[in-house]
C-alpha cells in the first residue's frame, strides 16, 4: 500500500515539474514573440517611413543636378547616397524576412507548449477545495489565460500581416524586388526587341517550321480590337500591346495569356488635344500606338502619340499617369520607351533643335513622378532608346540628328556624344561588343567605341559604310557580324572588327518594316506579309527556311521559351507548342 501512495506522489510529482516547463516555455515564447513583433513594427516604420523620406530627398538632389551643370563630385555624392539607400533598403527587407520566420517560430512554440500545459493541467491533482471556490478559481484562471493568448497572439499576427504586406502578388516579391534583376530581364521580353534593346533571344530552341494554310506549329491566333504598330512584350504569362482609334479617341493596352491568347484586360489611356483644342492627327503609316512600352514583371507602362504615360499592375488596374504633352513630331510620335531599374525612361525629341524642346526624361516607375530630366541639342527623331551594360556600367544611348549621346541612365548626366548622323532618324541603335552602332537613313551605318567622354566625334568613330543603308530597320549583331536590312530587302553583313562587308543579299518582292533578330546561330526576318525569313548567322548567306503566318507585320516579333509572338495589324500569334 505505502508503494503505491510513493508511486502516485512520484507521478503527480513528474507532472508538476513539466506542466511548470510548458508553462515556463510559453512564456519565455510569448515573450520573444512579441519583442519580435515590435522589433518588426520599428522595421516596417522605417521603410514606410524614413526610407521613402530620404530616397523623395535622393531624387530632388538628381532633378536639381538636371537643371544645374553639377561638378563629378556632387555626382559621386549623389551616387554614394543612392548606394546608401539601397544599402539600408534591403537590410530593412532583410531584416523583415529574418523577423517573420522568427515571429512564426516563436508563435509556433507559444501556441506547442501552451497546449501542452494545458494538457498537463488537467493531470495535476487538485486540494479539496469546496466545490464553487474551484470552480470559481478555475474559471477565473481559464479568462485570464485566453485573455492573454489572444492579446499576444492577435498583437503577433498583426506584426507578421504588417512586416509581409506587400510582398507577394502575381508570384512576384514587390517589396523585396523594387526592380527587377537582370536574369529576370534576360528571361523575357520586356521592351522594344527585348533585352538592352538588341533584338537578340536568349533562348535557341524557337520554332523554324510552321504554316498558316494548315495551322501547323501555330498554337493561337488572336484578334486585336485596335490597331498599332507597337511590338509585343512578354513577362511570364503575360503579354501586352497598345492600340489607338484616331476617329474615336480612344487610347487602350491590352493584356494577353501568353499560354492561352485570352484577352485578359484592357486597359483605357485618356486622350490628349493639340495646343489649339483640335484632335492629333499623325501619318497612317506611323499611327498613334507605335510606341512599344515597357514592363518590369510589376507594372506595364504605355506610352501612345499624345505624349500620355500610363503605368497599370498586372490586374489591369491604372497605378499612375503622366501628361507629357502633345509632342510637335513631323509623322507623328513613335519612341518606345527604355527601362533602367525603377525608372520607366522617354525619348522625348520634338521640333528642331533651334527650339530647345526635346530632352529625355526618367519617371519613377512607382509615382510616375520625373526622377530627372535632361535637355537634348536635337530636334524631332523617332528612333527608341536603349540601356545596355558596358563592361560594369550601365549606359543609355539616344540617336537623333546629329548626335548620337550616351547618358548615365541613373542620374541622366551626359557621358559622351559623337556628331555623326543626319535627317530623320527612325532606326534605334544597339551595342554589341565594346562599339554602339547607329544608323542615318539611307546614307550610313556607323560603328562608334565606347569609353569616351564629352564629344567623341574625332577620336571614337571606328568606322562607317555608306552602302545600301536602311531607314526603317535597326541593325543586330552577335559581337563578331552585324546585320542591317533595308526596307525593300537587301540585308548586308558587316565584320564588327572593322566593317568589312562580308556578303549582301536581296529578298526579291518583299518589303520589311520590322527589324531582323537573332536566336542562336539564326537570323529572323520578318516581312511586311507575314513571310519569316530564317538564315544562317554567318559570314556567308544561307536561307534555311521561309515560313508564313497570315496578316500584315510592321512589328517585330518577341521571343520566349519555345515560343514566338507577331503581331499583325488584326491578330497576335503563338508559334509553339503548348506546355
Amino acid at each position: 500500500m505505502l508503494d503505491f501512495v510513493n508511486s502516485q506522489n512520484i507521478d503527480a510529482n513528474t507532472v508538476q515539474q513539466r506542466h511548470r516547463t510548458a508553462v515556463r516555455t510559453a512564456f519565455v515564447a510569448g515573450v520573444f514573440s512579441f519583442i519580435v513583433a515590435v522589433l518588426l513594427f520599428a522595421n516596417a516604420y522605417r521603410m514606410k517611413v524614413t526610407d521613402i523620406r530620404d530616397e523623395d530627398a535622393l531624387a530632388e538632389m538628381k532633378l536639381q543636378v538636371t537643371r544645374q551643370n553639377a561638378d563629378n563630385a556632387v555626382l559621386e555624392e549623389i551616387r554614394q547616397i543612392d548606394t546608401d539607400n539601397r544599402r539600408n533598403r534591403f537590410r530593412h527587407l532583410e531584416r523583415s524576412h529574418k523577423g517573420s520566420r522568427l515571429l512564426l517560430g516563436g508563435l509556433i512554440v507559444f501556441f506547442a507548449t501552451l497546449k501542452w500545459a494545458h494538457t498537463l493541467k488537467k493531470k495535476l491533482p487538485h486540494p479539496q477545495l469546496a466545490h464553487n471556490q474551484q470552480e470559481t478559481q478555475m474559471r477565473q484562471a481559464a479568462l485570464a489565460q485566453r485573455a492573454v493568448t489572444v492579446a499576444v497572439v492577435g498583437f503577433c499576427l498583426v506584426s507578421l500581416a504588417f512586416a509581409l504586406k506587400r510582398e507577394i502578388k502575381h508570384g512576384v516579391d514587390e517589396v523585396v524586388s523594387p526592380y527587377p534583376t537582370m536574369e529576370e530581364v534576360y528571361q523575357n521580353w520586356p521592351a522594344f526587341r527585348g533585352p538592352e534593346g538588341a533584338g537578340v533571344s536568349a533562348y535557341t530552341n524557337i520554332p523554324d517550321k510552321w504554316d498558316a494554310e494548315s495551322g501547323q506549329g501555330i498554337l493561337w491566333k488572336t484578334p486585336i480590337p485596335l490597331e498599332g504598330h507597337n511590338s509585343p512584350l512578354l513577362w511570364g504569362d503575360r503579354i501586352f500591346l497598345t492600340g489607338a482609334d484616331a476617329k474615336k479617341y480612344v487610347y487602350n493596352i491590352y493584356c494577353f495569356d501568353a499560354d492561352s491568347g485570352k484577352l485578359l484586360w484592357t486597359g483605357d489611356v485618356p486622350n490628349a488635344l493639340n495646343t489649339d483644342g483640335e484632335p492629333l492627327e499623325v501619318m497612317e503609316d506611323t499611327g498613334l500606338a507605335a510606341c512599344t512600352g515597357v514592363t518590369d514583371g510589376r507594372r506595364v507602362y504605355a506610352l501612345f502619340a499624345t505624349g500620355n504615360v500610363a503605368a497599370f499592375d498586372y490586374d489591369g488596374n491604372r497605378v499612375w499617369l503622366r501628361k507629357l504633352g502633345v509632342p510637335d513630331s513631323v509623322y507623328g510620335y513613335s519612341s518606345s520607351l527604355a527601362m533602367y531599374q525603377d525608372k520607366v525612361i522617354v525619348q522625348f525629341d520634338q521640333a528642331t533643335s533651334d527650339d530647345g524642346l526635346s530632352k529625355v526624361i526618367a519617371l519613377d516607375s512607382f509615382t510616375g513622378r520625373t526622377v530627372w530630366e535632361t535637355k537634348r541639342p536635337v530636334g524631332n527623331s523617332w528612333s527608341s532608346p536603349i540601356v545596355a551594360k558596358v563592361q560594369d556600367n550601365w549606359r543609355l544611348f539616344t540617336t537623333a540628328d546629329p548626335w548620337v549621346i550616351a547618358y548615365d541612365p541613373a542620374t541622366g548626366a551626359e557621358i559622351w556624344r559623337a556628331e555623326c548622323i543626319m535627317g530623320d532618324i527612325a532606326p534605334s541603335p544597339i551595342y554589341a561588343n565594346g562599339f554602339v552602332f547607329a544608323v542615318e537613313p539611307y546614307s550610313r551605318f556607323v560603328a562608334i567605341r565606347t569609353g569616351g567622354k564629352g564629344n567623341v566625334t574625332e577620336t571614337h568613330l571606328a568606322w562607317f559604310t555608306e552602302d545600301d543603308i536602311p531607314d526603317i530597320c535597326s541593325p543586330v549583331s552577335n559581337g563578331k557580324l552585324a546585320w542591317i536590312l533595308t526596307t525593300d530587302g537587301l540585308l548586308t553583313c558587316y565584320n564588327v572588327a572593322d566593317g568589312k562587308k562580308m556578303y549582301d543579299h536581296e529578298f526579291e518582292r518583299a518589303i520589311f518594316n520590322a527589324s531582323p533578330s537573332i536566336v542562336g546561330d539564326k537570323l529572323y526576318l520578318l516581312n511586311l506579309k507575314g513571310v519569316m525569313h530564317i538564315v544562317e548567322a554567318a559570314a556567308e548567306f544561307k536561307e534555311i527556311t521561309t515560313c508564313k503566318i497570315d496578316g500584315k507585320c510592321f512589328a517585330s516579333p518577341a521571343f520566349a521559351d519555345g515560343r514566338i509572338y507577331i503581331r499583325t495589324t488584326k491578330d497576335i500569334f503563338c508559334i509553339g507548342s503548348a506546355k
